[in-house]
């Protein structure tokens, strides 16, 4: 029964934490009481407990024995919204905290996909990395890269869990040129979850990007999983073309900007971590 509700209650806990950010619930409002919530969205009172330790240790709410329950938003964790190009630039620029934790470290036979993504030759080893971002104390993304072992072994184990991961392809004399990228949606494995803190079937963003260098020869793939309550992207777009032509195109040089909302702390990942410098 606890696998039923589990989800249940990372809904509501969803729902609740979306009007808290769209500003629908403001500093000092009363929540309705756990009878009238599980009314309200079909579900038990253990359910909106849940949810609603949840809005409690992410400092969302104030729950007040025998007062009711508020919503406390003068504590929030600022979200970050991350441009889709350069994301962790963003992060030191607005001046918060990152840290990566290494999980595993190896050297394998590429996987199919990877292999073919890379422009492999047949046989050639990959080494495989899984890192966790964590900003400002918290996990936002669950990083799996592999990258061609000529290049892999020209840095150490401690060297990728202390450096940023670019530093060390373009120390080898990989030159990067371009990447390719792909976003869309997932629900969490059961190791993703442990290293993410949600629970097992939680609906995650999936990016896939692929980095060349300017041979065309692929240097590195990345698979990154970010929480959706505390990561967002975004892409500026201008209109371009005339008369029937017009379209929306991607603006060179975006940034991220910086949200009010409390503990929606869509804290970004590391498109440097994909691209740019901190991987």
């Amino acid at each position: 029964m606890v696998g039923v509700e589990l989800p249940k209650a990372r809904q509501v806990y969803l729902v609740l934490r979306e009007r808290i950010a769209n500003g629908g619930l403001n500093a000092g409002d009363t929540l309705p009481g756990e009878q009238a919530l599980a009314g309200e969205h079909n579900v038990s009172r253990v359910t909106v407990r849940r949810a609603l330790a949840e809005l409690e240790r992410e400092g969302l709410i104030d729950r007040r024995r025998g007062a009711g329950t508020f919503i406390a938003l003068q504590n929030a964790v600022k979200p970050v919204v991350a441009d889709l190009a350069d994301v962790l630039s963003n992060l030191i620029a607005m001046g918060r905290s990152t840290d990566v934790r290494l999980l595993a470290f190896s050297y394998q036979d590429a996987p199919a996909m990877v292999a073919d993504a890379l422009r492999l030759v047949k046989g050639e080893r990959v080494q495989r990395s899984v890192r966790v971002r964590i900003v400002d104390g918290e996990p936002f993304s669950y990083l799996t890269t592999h990258v061609p072992e000529r290049i892999g072994v020209t840095y150490t184990e401690p060297e990728l869990a202390s450096k940023p991961l670019l530093a060390l392809l373009e120390r080898s004399g990989v030159s990067v040129d371009r990447a390719t990228q792909e976003i869309s949606a997932v629900l969490a494995s059961p190791e993703a979850a442990a290293a993410l803190n949600v629970d097992i079937g939680s609906a995650l963003i999936a990016l896939t990007r692929v980095v060349y260098d300017g041979k065309g020869r692929g240097v590195e793939h990345l698979h990154a999983l970010y929480r959706p309550d505390r990561y967002a992207f975004r892409m500026d777009l201008a209109r371009t073309g005339r008369n029937g032509g017009r379209r929306w195109s991607p603006v060179e040089n975006g940034h991220a900007e910086a949200g009010t909302t409390k503990g929606s702390e869509t804290q970004a990942g590391n498109a440097r971590e994909e691209r740019g410098k901190r991987r």
